[in-house]
């Protein structure tokens, strides 16, 4: 076998939880190290280990991330009641990814990834659209209050000096009611913007941010003047340089674009539109396990993971015994996404090669009919071979041979 290729600067790896840590070590394995090197600062964020630590391994793996610049992350369980005795927790621990996200002021974009014999939905999408979701406030950190009828409901702020403004929201008088009151932030709608039109400029594409500022006078009208301004006085020159746009409709315009579109672009959302339409988006191409994801710091971190979660029935069944066809090519880009960046960092163009091959070689194993049982329900491709977990891995090795 020809030498492995070498690293300058290692990559921040996060373990992870059920049947993506048994494909995290797979891949591993069987398709990187057999080729490269690895350097990587490992961090295990799996559920038994952050229990341990009291989660102070999910702040240093993100600490980490700032050094290394480059990140990659196996699927982690976000404990809920049902998780409490299973894994004798101490507390029921938050989501890694939420505080990731939040410690490095991250915005997470997440592009399908396309193969020929998986038809997406709607024929004219050709090429992947991007979906970039503002993962903060709105719905999200909202207050609500259910009252009866009789009163009124105000908007109150009260500055630093104590003095107040009001606005009437409604007058409750025949009926009980509900009211929501949201709240976002300029510091963190700069980042978000600024996150994306970086991304923009690595990845060459154009990008869509869409709002009903219309109807929203205040509150839309604030997310499209922080981006209108930051582009113009930031970005415009770049993208000019770059061969590409920044567009930005009305929220029910940019739906109808989408659909007739044929891809191939970021689209910017505000955290509910981002919410809903990146699962849209996904079901549309055809499956959440062959979805990219990245977090992207407006200060140049990057942090690669796959859309989906830990796939815990198939987990079940391994530990059983029982054989699993589990899809691993969303956690395969993950790693490559991870080393193709570390390479562009370095200057390294033999480990930016080896990620382009090892995705082609993902794809080319896919479209000549060998792959997992999801793939295998869905293609258009005849009699496809369905693959378990591990054989699968190891047809993908074979092209890399």
């Amino acid at each position: 076998m020809a030498e492995k290729i070498k690293m300058k600067t290692p990559l921040v790896e996060m373990d992870g939880d059920e049947m993506t840590r048994v494909i995290w070590q797979w891949i591993k394995d069987i398709l990187i190290t057999p080729y490269v090197d690895l350097k990587s600062e490992y961090y295990d964020l799996g559920l038994v280990h952050r229990n341990e630590t009291d989660d102070k391994v999910t702040f240093e793996s993100a600490e980490a991330t700032k050094k290394y610049g480059v990140a990659v992350k196996c699927a982690t369980i976000t404990p809920n009641a049902a998780r409490m005795p299973e894994y004798n927790l101490k507390e029921m621990w938050k989501s890694p990814n939420g505080t990731i996200r939040a410690l490095l002021d991250g915005t997470v974009f997440r592009t399908p990834i396309l193969v020929k014999g998986i038809t997406p939905y709607i024929p004219t999408w050709t090429k992947p659209i991007t979906i970039a979701r503002h993962a903060y406030g709105d719905v999200y950190k909202n207050v609500e209050m259910q009252v009866p009828a009789g009163g009124k409901a105000e908007l109150v702020y009260t500055d630093k000096d104590g003095n107040e403004t009001r606005e009437t929201i409604h007058e409750f008088k025949e009926s009980s009611g509900i009211i929501q009151g949201l709240h976002n932030r300029d510091d963190s709608i700069s980042s978000f913007a600024r996150a994306c039109f970086n991304y923009a400029l690595d990845q060459k594409k154009d990008v869509w941010f869409a709002t009903k500022d219309t109807i929203s006078k205040k509150y839309d009208h604030r997310f499209k003047d922080i981006f209108a301004e930051i582009f113009e006085n930031e970005y415009k020159d770049k993208f000019d340089a770059a061969g590409i746009e920044y567009f930005s409709p009305l929220i029910d315009d940019a739906v109808a674009r989408v659909i007739r579109s044929e891809g191939g672009y970021i689209w910017a959302c505000k955290n509910y539109d981002g919410d809903v339409m990146s699962d849209m988006v996904a079901t549309a191409y055809g499956s959440l396990a062959m979805m990219t994801s990245v977090l992207v710091s407006p200060d140049g971190n990057y942090e690669y993971e796959a859309a989906h979660g830990t796939v815990q029935r198939h987990y079940y069944q391994q530990l059983k015994g029982e054989e699993t066809s589990t899809n691993s090519v969303a956690t395969i880009f993950a790693w490559t996404g991870a080393l193709r960046k570390r390479g562009e960092l370095d200057g390294n163009k033999e480990l930016q090669d080896f990620a382009d091959k090892l995705e082609k070689a993902t794809i080319d194993t896919i479209e000549e009919g060998k792959m997992t049982k999801d793939l295998a329900l869905i293609t258009t491709i005849e009699n496809p071979t369905v693959l378990n977990s591990e054989n699968f891995i190891k047809a993908i090795a074979e092209k890399l041979a």
